[in-house]
């Protein structure tokens, strides 16, 4: 949850850096806050989904906080200017936060109704 927070707070001061450079930086920045954002408030239902019985759920914030952490990280290191360095990685982050996905679907089998 702590982790969920902080990784939050930073999409919250990359979204707010974003409005103080160009638009075309700024887009890329904007899209990699908003990814650790949305994973971040992911992670936290995660505690939800374990209050009410999927306690398998507790796997995902690993890959949902690791994958959007290194999409965020190689949006802010293409808005650098370094794209050929980052644009190769950007599959395996989409690919944790795919993994972290599943496992809150595959958790929710056992959500008592």
């Amino acid at each position: 949850m702590r982790l969920a927070t902080v990784n939050a707070l930073a999409s919250v001061i990359a979204l707010i850096f974003s409005g103080h450079v160009t638009e075309d930086v700024s887009s890329i920045i904007r899209l990699g806050a908003q990814v650790q954002f949305m994973h971040s408030m992911a992670s936290i239902a995660c505690a939800t989904f374990m209050n009410v019985g999927a306690f398998g759920a507790r796997h995902a914030p690993a890959f949902l906080l690791g994958g959007s952490l290194l999409f965020a990280l190689l949006q802010y290191i293409a808005a650098l200017g370094f794209w050929d360095v980052a644009n190769w990685m950007t599959g395996t982050a989409a690919v944790l936060m795919a993994i972290g996905w599943l496992i809150m679907f595959a958790a929710g089998r056992n959500i008592d109704t």
